[in-house]
Order: structure tokens, then sequence, then C-alpha cells
């Protein structure tokens, strides 16, 4: 069954070997998550390596994503690992402590201290503990306790409402970036963003990076701070694309706030035509049980139906015990999910203006082969971009974008409805036309007496010159 939603996948020690990742890859994941918080350069670069072995024996390209670390606002370490807070009572973190006891404990985020005053609420461990800041004195935060609970180690900090000053790139992510790129990374993750010159630094950094590689990667704000949220359609410009980080982001803004931003910030993404991800606890339960629980099925449902381009997991493959059985699940789910989704394609094109001619070859297709039933859209592309503005507009019509470049065809594994496949560039176009439809055929898309819609660009082989739409039938002379 054609699925249209991606899925990411992050890998870690449950999901580290070559036969785990090639039963990941046929399970249904399209890009994989090299988390950089946790693992060596080395690991990532044996990671990667096994990566794309299985995904050759798959047969099939899988992306790799570098998800960048960003800052640590954590706590830091206890005498004895750990202390237990009590509703309350007074408890300092202080920048200058060493060691943590069951009075104070450091910070790994050396200028909280000075981002801070009294009345502030933060949040640590996800939330589960809060703080109240009664006063500031030079290194120390004295705090009374509102919600206790145990404290261990490196455990994260928020400040409820956002405003820490911690800078989005560390000195640990611009050599991360460097790594990245030498393993040949499709994408690049970055970590609370807080505006577009967060990710304008940061594609600045990865080009020059990733120019001895010959490889640009595309950039991924990940949305996680209440800074961000003001600030998004301007991130949203300095990117290729978002992830709906919700585990932080919801630590900052409440809960209760993130519903309403997951469905805003898809459809501003699709507007834009950017992709977008969304991500946190999609599918936590199965970490250790065989089976999702009924919520985490309508949660990656809606997600979909919102419009999202890929679903990510997280510890559920990269530490849980069933890695590939949560694929499998969640890939069920989102072909469920997209069954019932209505296509609104007349709508979306209402008071839209189209500048580019191959933008308006683009639409022109969808539109095309919406109202005329094709079974398939196949785009003859260089860059992806002629695919990437069809998957922002639902249809269900199944999109093949065939490229010569490698890097198209890794970076088409996050846009949704399209199915990138490998054509070796030819200067004749009706040539490369049949071998089109043959690749299409031969992978039992379309058959004889199916009408497909083609688009191509004359002369070939230049990026963005997508300029001529074409509408055949298998099987007949055209």
């Amino acid at each position: 069954m054609h699925r249209a939603t991606k899925i990411v996948a992050t890998i870690g020690p449950a999901s580290s070997t070559q036969e785990i990742l090639l039963q990941m890859i046929e399970a249904g994941c399209d890009v994989v998550r090299l988390n950089f918080s946790h693992g060596t350069a080395d690991d990532h670069r044996q990671r990667a390596e096994f990566v794309r072995e299985a995904a050759r024996q798959a047969g099939r390209e899988v992306a790799i994503m570098a998800d960048l670390q960003g800052p640590k606002i954590r706590v830091g370490k206890f005498e004895n690992g750990k202390t237990t807070l009590i509703a309350g009572n007074s408890f300092i973190l202080d920048s200058a402590c060493e060691l943590g006891n069951d009075d104070r404990v450091g910070l790994d985020y050396k200028d909280l201290p000075r981002d801070l005053k009294p009345g502030d609420v933060l949040l640590l461990n996800d939330g589960l503990i809060v703080l109240n800041v009664v006063r500031v004195l030079g290194t120390e935060v004295h705090t009374t306790v509102k919600i206790g609970g145990d404290l261990s180690n490196n455990k994260g900090i928020n400040r409820q409402g956002g405003g820490l000053t911690a800078p989005a790139l560390t000195e640990k992510d611009m050599e991360d970036i460097k790594t990245a790129m030498s393993l040949g990374a499709d994408f690049v993750a970055v970590s609370f963003p807080k505006n577009a010159t967060d990710m304008e630094m940061a594609r600045q950094l990865a080009n020059i990076a990733g120019a001895p590689y010959g490889i640009k990667p595309k950039m991924i704000a990940k949305i996680e701070r209440a800074e961000a949220i003001p600030a998004l359609q301007g991130i949203l410009d300095a990117s290729d694309g978002i992830m709906v980080a919700r585990g932080d982001l919801a630590v900052e803004v409440g809960n209760a706030a993130v519903p309403a931003l997951q469905k805003r910030m898809i459809r501003m993404a699709r507007e834009s035509n950017k992709f977008v991800i969304t991500a946190t606890q999609m599918m936590e339960s199965m970490i250790h049980a065989p089976v999702p629980t009924r919520a985490e099925v309508s949660d990656v449902a809606n997600a979909v139906l919102d419009g999202t381009d890929a679903v990510m997991l997280s510890a559920e493959s990269a530490a849980g015990k069933y890695p590939v059985q949560t694929i499998e699940t969640m890939a069920a789910i989102c072909v469920e999910a997209e069954k019932s989704e209505n296509s609104e394609l007349d709508k979306d094109f209402l008071d839209r203006t189209f500048t580019r001619i191959d933008q308006s070859i683009a639409m022109g297709a969808l539109f095309t082969a919406f109202h005329l039933g094709a079974k398939a859209i196949v785009a003859l592309t260089e860059s992806g971009s002629t695919a990437l503005w069809m998957s922002r507009h639902w249809t269900h019509v199944p999109i093949f974008a065939l490229t010569p470049r490698t890097g198209s065809e890794r970076a088409m594994a996050l846009y949704r409805n399209v199915t990138s496949l490998h054509l070796d560039t030819n200067t004749d176009r009706d040539t490369a036309l049949a071998q089109a439809l043959e690749v299409v055929v031969s992978k039992g898309y379309a058959s004889r007496g199916d009408m497909v819609v083609l688009t191509v660009g004359e002369p070939m082989g230049q990026a963005g010159g997508t300029n001529t739409l074409k509408i055949v039938r298998v099987g007949e002379p055209y």
C-alpha cells in the first residue's frame, strides 16, 4: 500500500546493527536520525556506514539526519547521583557548585543566574519538578520547591515562558556539523533556534563544512523554544523545514498549548513550501510494549490529518525493545489515516498566483492529475523542487520524482506523498519519458491503460527548468 507520510527513526543501542537497520528500512523507515546528544563522532560515522549499506541492500535511498545537541541547560552532578526535593523546602541552583547535595546543585549553563529574577518559574526534568525563584545572589539561584520529586544528574532546566539566552549553536555543535558533513548527512536539525539568524548561521557553517564533500544539506529548525513561536515565519524562511519538537516546547509553553501550535506550525510550513516533521513521544509506550496505546494511535493519525510530512520516533527505535515493530505499526496507522483524508485542492488554488514557470507546471500537473483521475504523477527533476511544490497539496495521486542526483533523491525522502527514484540523465526527452514510465510500471505503481501525468524540463539536466506537462496512457504511443 502506498504511504504518503514519511517515517523518521532515531538509531541508538537498540538499532545500530546492519541487520536491524535493514529490517527497519524494509518496515518503512525513510530517514534515519543520528542524535548528536549521545555517542562519539566514530559512533555516528559507523552508524552512517551501516545505514548506507542497509539501504543499498534494500534497494532504495534512505536519508540521514544529523540532530545537533544544542545548548545544555542542565543541572550538574550530585555526590550521590541524585537527591529528593520536597514541596515547600528551599533548594539552590549554584553555577559555582562542583558536586550537588540535598541543599544545592551545580549548573552546566553557567549564565543561568544572569537570566533569572524573583518570580520566575523553573521546570526541571521535563516539567516533573517545579521550582519558584525567590532571589538571585551572584552565582546562586535561591528557589522554593513547588512540585518535588527525585532529581538526578544532568536533568534539563527550562524557564516557564522561555527567555533563556543560551545560543542555539555551541562549540560542540560546530564540531558536530563538521562530523555530520564528513559522514554525508543529508539533513541537519538545529536545536533551540530563537530566530532566523540562528538558522542562517547554521546553514553557513554546514555549507562551508560540506563544501569539500560536495554537500549542501537541508536545514531543519527544531521549534522548541517559546521565543521561536512569534519568530516562526522568519525561521521558516531561513530553513528548508521545521520539526514540531513537542518535548521542550511543551515544558516552556505548557502541554495544553501544544496541539494547537502543532496544527498552526504544520499549516504555516506547507503554505511556505517547507516540509515539517512531528516529533516526541509519538509511540512512547512501545519502548517497552509490543503495541501502542489508543491515544498514541490517535496522536500519529492526527498529525497525518494535520498534514505533516513525517512522523518521528526517538527512544522507541533508539533504545526500545521493538524498533522494527514500532515502525511497522506507525506505517499502518499512517496509511489508514491517509485513506480518510479529503483533498481540498480546488480550495487551495483559490487566490494563488505562480510567478515561476516550473512552479506553474507543478501546480498544473497536480490539478490535472486530480481531476482526470490519473494513477500517478511522474516528475523528472534535478533538484526536487517540482516534487516539493506538488507535495504541499494533498491529493490521493502518488507523486514519483525521478532524478539522476543521489542528493536530490535523499532530500525528497521527507516530502509527503513523494516517492523518489533514480533515473540516469538522458538528453533525449522522449527516451527519458519512456524510461520514467517503465520505472513506474516495473515497480507496480501503474499498468497498461492507466493515465499518468508527466512533467519534464527542456533542455534536460537544468535545475529549475521544468517547463513541460504531458498526459499519457501507459502502453500507448506519445
